[in-house]
This record gives C-alpha cells, structure tokens and sequence, in this order.
C-alpha cells in the first residue's frame, strides 16, 4: 500500500511534466499581424513603401477621425485617441510582422527563377537586417511538403537561409502550408538541422509555424486530433500556428461564396487550435479577409459621384475587415493576416478600438486585483486568482506591444514600471506578498 509521501511525490512528478508542457504564455511581444508579399517583389524597404501606402489610403478615405470612426464602426468617444494613434503607428511601424511568399502569393514558376528569386530575397532580406529597415518580425513561407513540390520548397529554403550569411533576422521563422500529417513538419526540422551548420547558424536557431488549413489537420484518419502530433514532430521549434480561412473552408466543400472568416466551420477549427496549444507558449493567428478596400474607379478626372463611390467602396471592405479583426479579437485570435497596404488602417482601428473600449473595465479589475494582492499576507487572506490577473495584465502588454495604449494608461492600474515590464502577475502577487509580510 501506497503511503501519503509515494503518493505525494507521484503527484508532483505528474504536475511537473504537465507544467514543462503547458508552460504558459511565453511572455514575449507577439505582433497583431502577418503581411504576405510574392518573394518576387520583397525589397529590403517593402515594409516601409507599405506604411506610405496605407497612409495615403487613410488620408484619402478618412482624413477625420470621425470619417475613420464611421468607416470602420469604432464609438465616437474613442475615435480621436484611436485615429491619432494609427496615424503614428503607421508613420513608426506599419508592419509587424511581413512573410516573403513562395507559395500562393508567388505561384508555380521555373526552377531557375525560383532559384533566382529565393537568393534575390535572401539579399534583400540580409540588406534590410543590416539597415535596420525590416520589420520587427519576419520570415519566408515555402510550399507545400506534402506532395510533388517537396524538393522545390526545400531547395528555396536552403538558398535563401544559406544566403543570409550566417545571421538571421531577428524573430525570423519558416511558415509551412497545406500540412496533411506530422512528418512534414519532422521533415522540416530534419532539414534545418542540416542547414544550420551549413549556413552557420547556432543549433536550434530555425524555427517553424505550421498553417493550419486542410480537414485533416483537425482530426486525421484515426479520428483524432492531428494538432499536438504537429508540436511533437516540431521538436521544439514551433512558436505559432496559423489558420488557413480559404483552404479550410474549401476542404469543407464549402463554396466560395460562403467561404469566410466568421464561418461556423472556421470558428469550430480555431476552437480546436485553441484546445490543443493553449498555455504551451504558442501563438495562434487568424486569417485573412479577403475583400480589399481599393476603389472601384480609377484614373484622374473622377466625378464627384466616382470619388463616392470609391469611399463607399474602401469603408465597406474596411468595415468588412475590422469586424472580421473584431471576432478574432472577441475569440482570443490576437493576430491575423493582411494581404493589402489598405488594410493596415483598419487593422490597427479595429484593434486599437478593441483595447480602448475595453479599457476602462480592465484597468478597474486590474487595480482591483493588484489592491488585493497588496493586502494578501503569507499567513492569511490568500489570494489565489493569480490566471484572472495575469489575463488582464496581458491584456494590458498587448495594447502596449502593438501601440494602442500607453504604458502610463497600464500604470494607472497601481503597477510599478517594473512589475509592467516583468509580465508576470504571480510575481507581483509573490512580491507583495513578501513585502506587506
């Protein structure tokens, strides 16, 4: 018979396994969104040329905070702080994390065009690391491994990894489309163990993010789960898990009119992502919208009715995204894909909005909870909500980390700077606790 100290013991063994693979949140900044470029086009300044842009589309089409309220339904009490806001982060840094495409946004093409490409944009992208012009995150999405053009995505990768010499950008990842079982994904890590020494980069330095975007990937021919197979045959190396909205939806013989993002078959897809990866550290994004808000006419000498027509246009398809980025937001997807340097404004409205409006309630629960802890003692009064806490102070480092708050709207919750930046909500409740005993 088992005494209370084996049992006990076993317990704890059993808890620390758990804990090594439900670790958290990994705490670091995780950008708002993916920007997909054709690895043909990727110069070392795309990110910047795209902030021009998008800045130029919300000047035309919303040059008032109220227009841009209006467009992209955010309350009129927040519209000033929000549309100043966008404007900054969009002259600072339009894009946060960009993905050169070799796949659908690249195409079929040659061998030795491709072979072209992939070393042009390793050039570019060693250019831009080394002036400081890319993006804060950043990396290349090579095709498919699960059918004839695995070689053809390999070889991309090793011309463009081996041609960065010996340094990656930072926070750079390989994003691998279209998976239809777990020995893609090993074949990938198999094939960055190889090209690490050869490029000269430190053991372990690749990284991975699998799309999720067939059937298959949800439930696989034993019926069950195939996503935790994926981070097992990663080894280590996964740090995100992106949705296919379109592909999904196709390999559910959906048509293609009702191929969206606030499908039911989507949501229930992105339910299970959320399932299998949360608390294990990595990051999940959302899709893309697809209708992009360009006008209808073009050329010079427009009529009045023609410029119109062309608002109406842009803010439809704005408000069409922002609501897409809005369910997301709601369901716990703080990151999505943008495919357009006009959709940049209403990415960042929609999300800056979200963080603003609920603003006023998290910063209440939040010093509510810090006041708490303030008062715990080692001996009594055991506050043990610490998860409650830590939801709201992330809360708070993602409106910081994308540009929608201020650190001074986080501190005004009774957070010191420091216990900000240390992002953790059990250390501040360890902390006073060990200062008020």
């Amino acid at each position: 018979m088992a005494t209370v100290a084996e049992i006990v013991a076993r317990l704890k063994t059993s808890h620390e396994a758990i804990a090594r693979h439900y670790p958290g949140e990994a705490g670091a900044r995780q950008p708002v969104h993916t920007v997909y470029g054709g690895a043909h086009l990727f110069k070392s300044d795309t990110t910047r040329k795209l902030g021009e842009l998008a800045l130029k589309a919300l000047s035309q089409y919303a040059p008032s905070a109220t227009v841009f309220a209006e467009a992209i339904g955010i309350d009129p009490g927040i519209a000033e702080t929000v549309f100043a806001r966008v404007q900054e982060k969009l002259r600072r840094e339009a894009v946060e994390d960009f993905r050169i495409d070799f796949e659908d946004g690249y195409g079929i093409r040659g061998d030795a065009e491709e072979d072209g490409h992939a070393a042009q944009a390793a050039a570019e992208c060693a250019r831009g690391r080394d002036n400081g012009t890319l993006s804060p995150f950043i990396g290349i999405r090579i095709k498919s491994l699960s059918g004839e053009l695995a070689g053809r995505a390999l070889k991309t990768l090793e011309i463009f990894v081996t041609g960065l010499g010996g340094k990656l950008p930072q926070n750079f990842v390989v994003t691998l489309p279209k998976i239809t079982g777990p020995e893609q994904v090993s074949a990938l890590i198999d094939a960055f163990e190889m090209l690490e020494p050869r490029a000269g980069l430190p053991r372990g330095s690749l990284k991975m993010e699998p799309m999720i975007e067939v059937t298959q990937t949800i439930m696989d021919v034993d019926g069950t789960s195939m996503l935790p197979k994926l981070s097992k045959a990663a080894r280590g190396r996964m740090v995100a898990a992106h949705f296919g909205t379109y592909d999904y939806t196709a390999s559910c013989n959906i048509t293609a009119a009702h191929q969206a993002m606030r499908h039911p078959a989507c949501d229930f897809a992105k339910h299970m992502m959320q399932v299998a990866y949360a608390g294990t550290g990595v990051w999940l994004s959302d899709g893309a919208t697809t209708i992009m808000p360009v006008p209808v006419h073009r050329g010079e000498g427009l009529s009045e009715e023609q410029k119109r027509e062309n608002a109406r246009a842009v803010h439809a398809a704005w408000r069409l995204h922002a609501d897409d980025i809005r369910h997301s937001l709601t369901n716990g997807f703080y990151q999505g894909w943008d495919l357009h340097p006009a959709q940049l404004p209403s990415r960042y409205g929609a999300a800056y909005g979200f963080f603003h409006k609920g603003l006023p309630a998290a910063s209440e629960r939040l010093r509510n909870f810090v006041g708490k802890a303030a008062q715990a003692t080692l001996q009594g009064d055991v506050f043990d909500d610490a998860a409650t806490g830590q939801g709201l102070l992330n809360f708070f480092l993602r409106g910081v980390n994308c540009g929608a708050l201020t650190e001074q709207e986080a501190l005004a919750t009774g957070l010191t700077l420091e216990e900000f930046r240390g992002r953790s909500f059990l250390k501040i409740l360890n902390n006073r606790r060990g200062q008020k005993a």
